[in-house]
């Protein structure tokens, strides 16, 4: 148990250190250029650095929330998946907003994908 719990906590420091160095990295983009001048591989960089803050901010509500709901002080490798799938959702609002076809439709089949793959993932392992 000790073991585990050693392994989970220097997890948790690699995720938030990924993220921070990832926030700075994507404030340091949204500075100093622009998406005309970045090109296509700076967008794919752009978006990649979303998905690595969105993965860490969703680990730590994940690992709370495990936590608090299920009073388990570890946090499995399952949920990790489940936190990169969350992850995601933001990801495909934005990518809906850069192509302006934000509506009800379109949440609502972000939320479906959503779904599907957290039941995939919740069956699988």
């Amino acid at each position: 148990m000790f073991l585990w719990y050693n392994v989970s906590m220097k997890r948790n420091r690699i995720i938030l250190i990924i993220g921070i160095i990832g926030l700075a990295a994507l404030i340091m983009m949204l500075n100093l250029t622009s998406p005309t001048e970045i090109g296509p591989l700076g967008v794919l960089l752009f978006f990649t650095t979303i998905y690595v803050v969105t993965f860490s901010v969703m680990a730590f509500i994940m690992q709370s929330f495990v936590k608090l709901a299920f009073k388990r002080s570890e946090f499995r490798g399952k949920d990790y998946l489940h936190a990169a799938v969350l992850a995601f959702g933001p990801i495909m609002i934005l990518m809906a907003r850069s192509f302006s076809v934000i509506n009800l439709w379109t949440i609502g089949l972000i939320a479906a994908f959503l779904f599907l793959a957290e039941f995939l993932v919740a069956k699988r392992i």
